[in-house]
């Protein structure tokens, strides 16, 4: 490492840019997609299901079973792909997943890909080699309305990914994937391409792209409320008390 001695006049030069304020280019300001996403990462999954509800007076949030199978927390715009029953025939290799890894293939970085095997939870739709290239294309997620297998492989990848099962099965002469980014009915909930996923441990909620920004801060407005019963009800040491004051549970 090469030293720098410090003289009179470098000790005078540095002091005129901390006092005219310079501290090199200033961070760049987030765009207001940037900053939708990065509010519903610090919401909770839970809060963003009671403003989902609340907002648009629908269901929002996906069946109990669709679960973390690699855990974390995904926030991201819907890319889907949709697979269906059909003969071994017309399941190939080539056709099983045709529009499943177009999907990934032409993913922007960060968002979620959602997968529907139509009744399928016996029938895995993403393996190791789909979520690699999910991984490499920066999507922030895989969601499977189906199985998913290879999950050593998803879990070393660090890819946060959610099914209904887990199965070591294939689509291959079962299912033919047959479109993607269309509208699509996902563990109970319609979500269309370009709608924001939010999951966690608690499970997932589907937030619509065009009530996006009304839904994150009914949310806020829940975090905040409920951030400050806690202490009161650590006062009182009674719920009942608290729901007075906030007509809330």
């Amino acid at each position: 490492m090469k030293i720098v001695a410090v003289t009179a006049s470098t000790a005078i030069i540095a002091g005129v840019f901390v006092m005219s304020g310079f501290q090199g280019a200033a961070p760049a300001k987030m765009t207001s997609e940037q900053a939708l996403i990065e509010g519903f990462k610090k919401s909770t999954v839970a809060s963003v299901a009671d403003a989902v509800d609340q907002i648009t007076g629908q269901r929002g949030f996906m069946s109990h079973d669709m679960r973390p199978r690699v855990p974390g927390v995904m926030v991201g715009r819907a890319a889907t792909a949709l697979l269906r029953q059909t003969s071994p025939d017309k399941a190939t290799p080539a056709l099983s997943a045709k529009h499943s890894v177009a999907m990934i293939d032409n993913a922007k970085p960060g968002e979620v890909g959602v997968i529907v095997v139509e009744n399928g939870l016996d029938v895995a739709g993403v393996g190791g080699l789909m979520a690699t290239t999910a991984k490499v294309r920066g999507m922030a997620g895989i969601l499977i309305d189906g199985g998913l297998r290879d999950i050593a492989e998803l879990r070393a990848l660090a890819l946060p990914s959610y099914s209904r099962s887990v199965v070591p099965s294939s689509s291959v002469g079962r299912w033919a994937s047959v479109a993607n980014n269309i509208p699509v009915q996902c563990a109970g909930v319609n979500v269309k391409p370009g709608d924001i996923i939010v999951a966690g441990e608690d499970g997932v909620v589907r937030v619509p792209q065009e009530r996006a920004a009304e839904v994150l801060k009914r949310s806020q407005e829940i975090d905040e409320r409920e951030t400050k019963m806690v202490p009161l009800i650590r006062q009182y040491k009674a719920l009942s008390k608290v729901v007075e004051v906030f007509n809330r549970i």
